[in-house]
């Protein structure tokens, strides 16, 4: 077994490092996707085939359209 280990040193050393390596890709992965960034989109909506509507949320719309204080102002 020893023996095996010493021979094969290498290619254990390169295995370790490439997985160590991608454990830190997934594990960034992780944390921009509960951050709410996007792997897919890259933000310039002109150049997605889905308009960006898998990634951007629509803006909150106030009755009237008008901007959320002056709904406000109104229901006093």
């Amino acid at each position: 077994m020893l023996s095996w280990i010493s021979s094969n040193i290498g290619t254990i050393i390169v295995c370790a490092v490439l997985v160590l390596i991608v454990t830190a890709i997934v594990m960034n992965m992780i944390k921009d996707k509960k951050k709410g960034k996007s792997v897919i989109c890259g933000g310039k909506c002109a150049h997605c085939a889905m308009g960006c509507s898998c990634c951007h949320a629509a803006p909150k719309q106030t009755p009237n359209n008008k901007k959320p204080r002056e709904h406000l102002a109104e229901l006093r």
